[in-house]
């Protein structure tokens, strides 16, 4: 299912820059983030690198056609000299080379506070999974950013009244802009809707990069959704091509990668090479994971995967994509991050302390097989995740480069590739049925972090709900019940969770909602011939429709 973005019209379109429309509404306090001379960076860089997308996107739709004729992904024959090479990343700041936890959240003010604020060696500001990429939203959390570089970012709850503040020693932060197959439909240039990740890492960029040099830090990044080296190759460029502009020393801006896509895990070595003057460090994105291993391996009846609350990271499969991600990364002297704890502390004692011990579980997993850090989503679990960490780091040591994994077997394939063990069960449809309505009901009306369940969601969590049941139903799966999954069950279990789901929220916050619209779309998209790439790109059409009209 191939879904396309509507070009804005133009009739309301502010041009400040040659060949930059600005279509989005012009805030007052939004012309100091869109200045002409931002935008003149903009336009720069979409010049020189804006049609490169759609050939690094065609290039992945080329090779899900290969995967889908029945080639496995596997380790590229023609980069064997890189992987057998003796080469190093060229190195990793004083203020990066320590983040055993990262916070993460999207770039509202209060979050950027409080994640600044919190027990945490790194905070990412999220321009991407975890933010409805909205117009405001997208311009307000560059402004939310700017003031917190600064350190002038203040925030008082109009409800309360309580007042929120940077501390004196915040975190590290580090900015995530979006995804290249994601536009930022409110600015055009030549006509043409730009890459959002050129917008968000230009103007985080050029508002920030001497505020952060003087504080003796500097511009850091996250990448996330990389599929191949060659796309490395293209930040690469767009890195290179700013750090001389701009008059700085080569390996200025600092990069960490997520490897969340299937195909990527083919390629670290080469990720890391082809980003060696600026790559710090490579992360388990281990939800976007979960989904890329079902999208890519869709049409594969052998590769389905069992209920989402079964693939744990001790499954082969996921185990196998840690120990070659740790072992890459330190190879070449790069961090390896572990992945997200999204849940949400409980009030209940008992309820805690069962999340507490979950945490523990999981980062000592991380901890034991090499990891140097690891995420949390919520502010208490930091001390949780940090004790683990400190406990197989200590005191004398800023991360575990030191462990090599060199005594492993290799690690193959097909260990990559190994089916998991489970079953699909009528509960698990039932609960991503709900999980997923609830998410893309937030998403389409502007939020992309929300909590539900004890778990704080991102698009990740409805991309694998819809992309589980798009696959058993294509493949003709049954549930524990006997049930075959088909459609129909599909629609039917759609029609009955939308009732559980209003009983639980109750009816004034339902009826105000727009569950219709994320059910229509939700069923669109898990019904379907083709299993769409994401459901944030008909989702953002439905998010920018007023903005763009």
């Amino acid at each position: 299912m191939k879904v396309a973005l509507e070009v804005p019209q133009m009739s309301q379109a502010t041009e400040l820059v040659k060949g930059i429309d600005v279509v989005g509404p012009m805030q007052s306090e939004y012309q100091q983030i869109l200045s002409p001379e931002a935008l003149a960076f903009v336009a720069e860089l979409a010049s020189r690198f804006a049609p490169g997308v759609p050939q690094l996107l065609a290039g992945r739709e080329a090779r899900q056609a290969m995967v889908d004729a029945g080639q496995l992904p596997d380790f590229l024959p023609e980069t064997k000299d890189i992987r057998d090479g003796d080469w190093k990343i060229l190195g990793i700041p004083e203020d990066l080379r320590d983040r055993r936890v990262e916070i993460t959240g999207p770039v509202d003010r209060k979050m950027i506070i409080n994640a600044l604020n919190a027990r945490v060696k790194v905070f990412m500001a999220d321009f991407e999974d975890s933010l409805a990429p909205s117009w405001d939203k997208v311009v307000q959390g560059q402004i939310n950013l700017r003031d917190a570089v600064a350190g002038t970012i203040e925030y008082t709850n109009p409800a309360n009244g309580k007042h929120y503040q940077l501390d004196d020693d915040p975190a590290v932060l580090i900015a995530r802009v979006r995804g290249l197959h994601l536009k930022e439909n409110h600015i055009l240039f030549d006509g043409q809707p730009l890459p959002g990740a050129l917008v968000d890492f230009a103007l985080y960029f050029y508002h920030n990069y001497r505020a952060l040099l003087k504080k003796g830090t500097g511009p850091y990044f996250y990448i996330p959704k990389l599929q191949s080296h060659l796309e490395a190759r293209w930040w690469a460029q767009v890195f290179a091509y700013t750090e001389e502009k701009f008059c700085l020393q080569p390996g200025t801006i600092k990069v960490t990668c997520l490897i969340e896509t299937l195909p990527a895990v083919f390629e670290m070595d080469e990720i890391l090479y082809e980003l060696r003057n600026n790559i710090v460090a490579l992360n388990c994105g281990r939800w976007d994971y979960i989904f890329s291993y079902i999208k890519t391996l869709r049409n594969h009846p052998d590769r389905v995967l069992p209920d989402r609350q079964q693939v744990t990271m001790d499954k082969p499969f996921l185990s196998a994509y840690s120990r070659l991600l740790i072992k890459t990364c330190h190879r070449r002297g790069a961090l390896a991050m572990g992945g997200m704890a999204a849940l949400i502390p409980s009030k209940d004692p008992a309820q805690q302390q069962a999340i507490l011990d979950k945490v523990v579980l999981d980062k000592e997993l991380e901890a034991r097989n090499g990891h140097d850090g690891t995420w949390v989503a919520h502010p208490g679990l930091a001390d949780t995740a940090m004790g683990v960490f400190n406990d197989f780091i200590g005191s004398d040591l800023d991360n575990q480069l030191h462990i090599s994994r060199d005594v492993d077997a290799p690690i193959t394939a097909k260990e990559l590739l190994q089916p998991c063990e489970g079953q699909a069960t009528e509960a698990g449809m039932r609960a991503n049925i709900r999980i997923a309505v609830q998410y893309i009901e937030a998403w389409i009306t502007g939020n992309g972090c929300v909590p539900i369940y004890g778990l704080m969601e991102d698009a990740a969590t409805a991309e694998i709900s819809r992309a589980s049941i798009w696959q058993w139903i294509k493949h003709g799966k049954s549930l524990d019940n006997g049930q075959l999954i088909t459609a129909d069950l599909f629609r039917g279990m759609l029609e009955q969770e939308l009732e559980v789901v209003k009983q639980e929220l109750g009816e004034a916050r339902f009826d105000s909602g727009a569950f219709d619209q994320a059910a229509k779309l939700f069923e669109q998209l898990t019904t379907a011939e083709e299993l769409a790439d994401f459901l944030t790109l008909p989702g953002y059409q439905i998010l920018t429709q007023e903005t763009v009209s």
